[in-house]
């Protein structure tokens, strides 16, 4: 099972910038699809992006155009960044760094929480 170490997040106001990173380790990885998930209180945990090792980004409607998600792969870790701009009240959530169960790319591997480890979690907060 990998091991996922998040950082960064906080408290900033209403269109301030944050970047959340992510360190999975492990495993060899060649094959992987990392993401970041969010959940809101009392709301579902949601995909906010992805980052296959085909090269595939993926990103929610609600973020595309304001989040920007990269990795890197250093011998036997991964790092995954998240740097988000404009931010809104409405992303505040807890954020969660997410490693595919299986190694293989994003292709075929479902959004739903269960198809990823997580993080720890990490709490931003945008207040207007």
């Amino acid at each position: 099972q990998p091991h996922l170490v998040q950082s960064g997040g906080g408290s900033v106001q209403a269109g301030e910038s944050l970047k959340l990173s992510c360190k999975i380790s492990g495993a060899k990885y060649t094959w992987y699809c990392l993401g970041w998930f969010r959940q809101a209180p009392g709301k579902e945990r949601d995909m906010v992006a992805r980052f296959s090792s085909d090269g595939r980004i993926d990103y929610s409607d609600s973020v595309k155009g304001r989040f920007a998600v990269s990795s890197a792969n250093a011998k036997d870790t991964l790092t995954l960044d998240l740097a988000m701009n404009e931010l809104q009240p409405e992303d505040t959530a807890i954020y969660y760094c997410a490693s595919a169960r299986y190694q293989q790319t994003c292709m075929g591997v479902s959004l739903s929480p269960g198809s990823y480890h997580f993080g720890q979690g990490t709490q931003v907060t945008v207040s207007s």
